[in-house]
């Protein structure tokens, strides 16, 4: 059998969860209204407690736009006491849809219009028939540890996680619990967070964005046939080679023969995913991250036009027990009833004695604590061998990517939605409470922002809410200007974002937005005109104002006027406008960049290995008289230089970031055309003097090394040293003339042999040759 990467390995004792909430994931559900889903195998093995995932979701958002997906998950990443690998992946086309009916998709094509399963557009569906059908036939790779399950199908729908090779949706189990898998798959990578970073270029080479996958293509005809099914798809190229089919037909009377082939599937031709380490979670806690904000991963929609994609996030969870990346380690160790897991060595005991108290890898071991004197006492351990490296998974609902209009070209879009369904937390959960995603968001002003969201009718009626019972709606209400600050410790006052009421909205107050924009995102009557609106009640679960472009500095604290029970439930957020542009990334190990402005010139640039972990980096760009006010203001004069040669780069975090003397590359645009020299300088808030920093100037780029952030900038001052030469040169030409004059005067017979001397030098010159 060939060896074959893979990465889900690891062993964990854990029950863990994963949970998308924007974009809404489904968990299996589908507009059903009862708290547990009816069926947990109609698209895919999520792993997930029932009662999770969003009756509907459907949304579209512009290819280059941004979007926030947020999750929670159950157990720790970024943390010592577990393993943890996050993907986020997705996948579009014609036929990818959600369905109408929570039946899973028939195996069997009698069971669907027109013999066509791919087609029914009733059943749900993500893969389609003929991948499931490969995946069915194909021969699974028995080099992988199962420990002591009992694998009872042949092909890939077997995993030591789905040993009876239980079917949902047109899921390949193989390809699902095995990551990157090796044989074709439609799933594009977006991004890998894993615990150990050093990874990363093993993820980023082997990704099937950039890399072709190997399959068996089998004669016409070949499956056909009971007997060559029961053989299966090979899953190597030797065995593939070995495949020998005979048949008649009109072309070949008398027979012929024809053999499997291993071709390669091109590669999906993107760039490599996104990787870096995890961010920070707790154990035992389907909640907030470090900051009290969900964990939540920017992604830059492609540059695509598709109805139908779907985005799906895998989470593999588990303990360092056994050695998952050491290429040993394989399906030798599924000795049955115990594997060979060294279980023995870690509490000092020979293998012998280990076996007799039970301490052995397998299903549920009962174990005598007290040793071989302790009589019969012994303790079950709950130990499931198919829950030991565990993968979970949930799957949006259906979204679209469009392509921009022609206003929309090279501007950036935000996009603004709403996470949460109607409920208490109690009633809600796994999911979770209302609120607006991104809650806090900062932009540039010129930006677009695009609201949108959708709702439900079909949540339990007893849900706890405002409205008409069983309903989701939301809209956006400018609240009313604070009572206090936001924060201030030294009184021992802490404000709130703003008075729990609608402010009075008039033109262009909230972003700059019209009076019509306004008129429309408090009672949605772009989509609805009349009826009950007090509660809207009798508005659509769905609202699309489209990007709208914002025009107005300031902060904007807003809220959802239905969702607003201050007893128990508030949906509000935070807009900051300025003529700033801010971006950010997360680099940790793997390294990356950030770049600013429109001609991307300037940024950072992280090479791998400069950072030890995760920094959530940003950049901002302040104009030259907007920055001279800010710095200012931050008790930073600026007393070096004439003029400015360049706007201000500011880089956040502005504390040391690097160890080990490591720098990072800062590029800052130089204004070529001022005269004189440019010098960079760098301060920081905690440090407000100006220090010079050794820069390397070519083509208007300013190029430095730095260990920190801080804020950048160059000045100008006149050329000294040119300055000097000048006046030096002056002066030794004044001193010749005035030396000759005295000398002259004090010798008259050296001035007239002088004179004649320059009237023969004059005299040769006119001569002609």
């Amino acid at each position: 059998m060939a060896k074959l990467p893979c990465m889900f390995f690891f062993l964990s004792f854990v029950y863990a969860d994963i949970y998308m909430h924007n974009p809404r994931g489904s968990n299996n559900r589908l507009d059903e209204a009862k708290r547990e889903r009816n069926n947990a195998n109609r698209l895919f093995d999520s792993q997930n407690n029932n009662r999770g995932g969003y009756n509907v979701g459907s949304l579209y958002y512009y290819a280059g736009s941004i979007l926030s997906v947020e999750w929670t998950n159950q157990h720790s990443c970024a943390d010592q006491n577990n393993n943890c690998e996050i993907i986020l992946q997705y996948m579009c086309g014609d036929l990818v849809r959600d369905g109408t009916t929570t039946r899973t998709i028939p195996e069997n094509p009698v069971q669907c219009k027109n013999y066509n399963c791919n087609n029914d557009k009733k059943f749900g569906m993500h893969e389609d028939s003929d991948y499931y059908k490969k995946c069915h036939y194909r021969i699974r790779n028995r080099g992988l540890f199962t420990a002591d399950q009992n694998l009872r199908k042949f092909s890939a729908r077997s995993t030591r996680q789905n040993p009876g090779g239980t079917r949902r949706g047109y899921e390949c189990p193989e390809e699902r619990d095995y990551y990157p898998y090796w044989h074709p798959s439609p799933w594009k990578d977006i991004a890998v967070l894993t615990n150990n970073a050093t990874r990363c270029p093993f993820y980023e080479r082997e990704s099937e964005n950039v890399k072709g996958r190997y399959e068996c293509e089998l004669p016409h005809g070949f499956l056909n046939s009971h007997r060559n099914r029961r053989k299966g798809i090979p899953n190597n190229e030797e065995d593939c080679h070995k495949i020998k089919y005979s048949f008649t037909s009109a072309q070949f009377p008398n027979g012929t023969t024809v053999n499997g082939t291993w071709v390669q599937r091109p590669s999906h031709n993107l760039p490599p995913p996104e990787c870096r380490e995890n961010d920070w979670s707790r154990d035992n806690h389907l909640g907030n991250g470090i900051d009290g904000f969900p964990n939540t991963f920017n992604w830059t929609l492609p540059d695509i036009n598709e109805k139908h994609c779907v985005l799906r996030i895998r989470y593999n969870i588990s303990t360092g027990d056994f050695e998952g990346w050491n290429s040993s380690v394989n399906a030798s160790y599924n000795s049955r009833p115990v594997t060979k897991l060294d279980v023995a060595s870690r509490f000092g005991l020979d293998e012998d004695e280990a076996k007799r108290r039970g301490y052995v890898y397998k299903q549920n071991p009962q174990v005598k604590i007290f040793g071989e004197d302790g009589g019969d006492f012994k303790l079950r351990l709950a130990i499931n061998t198919n829950q030991f490296g565990r993968v979970f998974q949930d799957r949006s609902h259906t979204f679209g990517i469009r392509t921009r209009p022609s206003n929309l070209e090279g501007k950036t879009i935000h996009n603004l939605n709403v996470r949460g369904k109607r409920g208490n937390i109690v009633q809600v959960y796994p999911a979770v409470e209302y609120d607006f995603v991104p809650n806090r968001k900062t932009i540039k002003n010129g930006d677009y922002l695009h609201f949108q969201w959708t709702g439900s009718n079909t949540n339990p009626n007893n849900n706890d809410g405002q409205g008409k019972a069983g309903t989701d709606r939301n809209n956006v209400i400018l609240l009313r200007p604070p009572q206090y600050p936001e924060t201030t410790p030294k009184s021992g006052t802490y404000g709130h974002w703003g008075n729990n009421y609608p402010q009075h909205l008039d033109e262009s107050v909230f972003l700059g937005f019209s009076r019509k924009d306004l008129q429309h995102l408090s009672i949605l009557d772009n989509v609805q005109y009349g009826g009950e609106m007090s509660e809207l009640d009798d508005a659509g679960t769905y609202f699309d104002l489209s990007p709208r472009k914002v025009t107005r500095n300031g902060i904007f604290h807003y809220m959802c006027s239905r969702n607003n029970n201050f007893s128990n439930r508030g949906q509000k957020g935070k807009i900051v406008v300025s003529d700033a542009e801010i971006v950010g990334k997360k680099i940790g190990w793997n390294g990356g960049n950030i770049t600013i402005g429109e001609s991307n010139a300037q940024g950072i640039w992280v090479k791998r290995g400069t950072f030890q972990k995760l920094h959530d980096i940003s950049l901002e760009e302040w104009s030259k008289n907007d920055g001279e006010a800010r710095v200012k203001a931050m008790g930073i004069s600026v007393d070096v230089g004439d003029s400015y040669a360049s706007d201000f780069l500011v880089i956040h975090p502005q504390e040391k970031i690097t160890s080990d003397g490591k720098k990072f590359s800062v590029t800052l645009k130089v204004d070529s055309s001022i005269s004189g020299t440019v010098t960079v300088y760098k301060a920081n808030k905690n440090n407000p003097r100006w220090r010079k920093v050794g820069a390397h100037m070519k083509d208007g780029i300013a190029t430095m090394q730095v260990d920190s952030g801080g804020i950048i900038m160059a000045r100008s001052a006149p050329n000294v040293g040119l300055i000097v030469g000048v006046v030096v040169a002056c002066v030794i030409v004044v001193v010749i003339i005035i030396g000759t004059i005295v000398y002259c005067r004090k010798h008259p017979q050296a001035w007239i042999n002088t004179k004649r001397t320059f009237t023969n030098c004059n005299r040769s010159l006119k001569r002609s040759v």
